[in-house]
């Protein structure tokens, strides 16, 4: 085969309202699905992209080239899952097509992320963007902010903050603590710009705890071990900062010695999730015959990480003249002690690691 016609719809447009399967090989399947798009959604720029390579596969048999089809679909949860999504038809496709080249077609930026993707695979001759012609009518200001307020992904980011900050500072209202409002809406509005900062991180990691319960992996119980873990390490930091908050106030510890505090009664908690997380991974891969290499190095890293936190922590609590604790005497001993366990443990991950690399290049 020389050419395939690759059409992309990252946020699966076609299974979410069409209710089609992807991927769609072939002139007919993919006119079909474009039709049902087009009857469930209208608007949908898909539709013109899916049609817009027909037409170019037209083109192409039309001059006797030997070519295909075939448009991929994502995930509505548009990121690092999309795009696997997509990564994994492509590779099971070309097995099937030994075709020698490709021509993109996509209907804007978003699409032709995935072209690195693609171009990794496949050589690709052309890129072609479909744009829709609009009337003036619909170009029109109200339209556009209309139709943008309609888009899930433009709605749910403009009104959730909004609706979060309403109904924040109405309950303050409703208990007479019209002070507290701002915090709570900093607060909410802080997680929401985190969640929708990390959104395809946390989304990857949802899907790999749920393909880790239902395949029966240890990961899935050392993994909820961990949160759990992590969870009470955190509630035993902050009771220890509202312990000494209580005694004097903050202004009288001051900010950084109270984080110190923090750091110094949770760092081996923290460090233990991270170490028992990867064990779990460790064990699934020993128990598939994979390498533990790429888990194990880690280890090291994160313990001597833990090692050079809870030393600097105890060496600041220990000039502190006001927080005192049980190591405050020998504060710069420990944390010369910490300095040189770490680097010890650390040089240890890089030799493990480097020993792994020369096997591999030997069995090369």
């Amino acid at each position: 085969m020389e050419k395939l016609i690759i059409c992309i719809d990252r946020d699966d447009d076609i299974g979410e309202k069409a209710h089609v399967r992807s991927p769609l090989i072939g002139r007919k399947a993919n006119i079909e699905a474009a039709v049902k798009l087009a009857t469930a959604d209208p608007e949908d720029s898909d539709t013109n992209t899916i049609f817009g390579g027909v037409k170019v596969f037209d083109e192409l048999t039309a001059k006797g080239v030997d070519a295909e089809i075939i448009t991929f679909a994502g995930d509505k949860n548009v990121g690092i899952i999309s795009d696997q999504k997509i990564a994994n038809q492509l590779d099971l496709l070309l097995k099937k097509f030994n075709a020698e080249s490709a021509i993109f077609i996509s209907d804007g930026a978003e699409d032709e992320s995935l072209l690195p993707i693609v171009q990794s695979r496949i050589k690709i001759d052309s890129v072609k963007r479909i744009v829709v012609m609009q009337s003036a009518n619909l170009e029109s200001t109200y339209y556009i902010i209309k139709h943008a307020f309609n888009d899930p992904k433009i709605s749910q980011t403009f009104f959730v903050p909004l609706g979060l900050a309403s109904l924040i500072y109405a309950f303050f209202l409703l208990i007479d603590y019209p002070q507290g409002a701002i915090i709570g809406i900093l607060a909410a509005i802080g997680i929401y710009m985190l969640y929708r900062g990390f959104g395809e991180n946390i989304n990857y990691l949802w899907e790999k705890v749920k393909d880790s319960f239902y395949s029966g992996r240890m990961s899935f119980f050392t993994y909820a071990t961990a949160a759990v873990i992590a969870l009470v390490a955190t509630i035993l930091g902050l009771v220890s900062i509202w312990e000494l908050y209580t005694k004097e106030g903050m202004w009288y510890y001051g900010m950084i010695p109270l984080v110190t505090v923090f750091v110094n009664s949770t760092v081996w908690l923290y460090t233990g999730a991270i170490l028992l997380a990867d064990a779990g991974k460790i064990m699934d891969c020993r128990k598939n015959g994979e390498p533990t290499v790429n888990y194990i190095v880690p280890g090291f890293f994160v313990t001597s990480i833990g090692l050079l936190f809870w030393g600097a922590s105890t060496y600041l609590l220990s000039v502190d003249p006001v927080i005192t604790g049980p190591l405050s005497g020998n504060g710069v001993q420990y944390f010369v002690y910490s300095v040189v366990f770490a680097l010890i443990v650390a040089l240890a991950g890089i030799k493990i690691s480097s020993d792994e690399k020369t096997k591999a290049k030997k069995k090369k």
